[in-house]
């Protein structure tokens, strides 16, 4: 079971998902409204997002590199809610990230944490839809958890508030 949390405390917020996908850039538009220049990131970066007076989330931005993975689970103590971030315009690495997906909520730290999906890269022309991602992902085979999939772009910064206000009220009712 998790640990109790005080209700003053951030919700931790883990972003995974593989490498290149967008998640450095995704939090860096979160935080500072910017596009910046990312490199892979080898470990971690960390921000609080204040989505209002009240709402305050600690978002942690795993590094997604096949090397990286293997220690995701040392991040998910005290996770209140999962964020996989894919690449919808990269179909070729959906098994990849399907079987990253399966292995990482298979951890017995994730039992009952609602997952949100972001399909991000929607401005590209060939990106799928949300349809197409939920289904390559096998999200349907999760009737246990709470989860929801929203197409974003983070380098344009559309459905990233969206979203997070989404995992917010899915922390509420989990």
């Amino acid at each position: 079971m998790g640990q109790a949390r005080s209700s003053s405390a951030p919700a931790q917020v883990m972003l995974m998902g593989l490498d290149s996908s967008g998640k450095s850039t995704l939090l860096a538009r979160l935080l500072t409204g910017q596009v910046v220049d990312t490199s892979p990131t080898v470990g971690f970066n960390v921000g609080t997002l204040q989505l209002d007076k009240k709402v305050e989330l600690t978002v942690w931005d795993i590094g997604g590199q096949s090397s990286m993975r293997t220690n995701w689970r040392h991040f998910l103590d005290d996770c209140t809610a999962l964020v996989f971030m894919v690449d919808s315009s990269d179909a070729a690495r959906m098994p990849e990230a399907q079987k990253a997906l399966k292995k990482l909520l298979s951890e017995e730290k994730l039992r009952g944490v609602p997952l949100m999906v972001l399909a991000n890269k929607k401005d590209r022309p060939n990106s799928m839809t949300i349809r197409e991602v939920a289904t390559q992902l096998d999200l349907s085979s999760y009737s246990e958890r709470l989860w929801e999939i929203q197409a974003c772009s983070a380098v344009q910064g559309l459905g990233l508030q969206q979203a997070f206000r989404s995992v917010s009220k899915m922390i509420h009712r989990s």
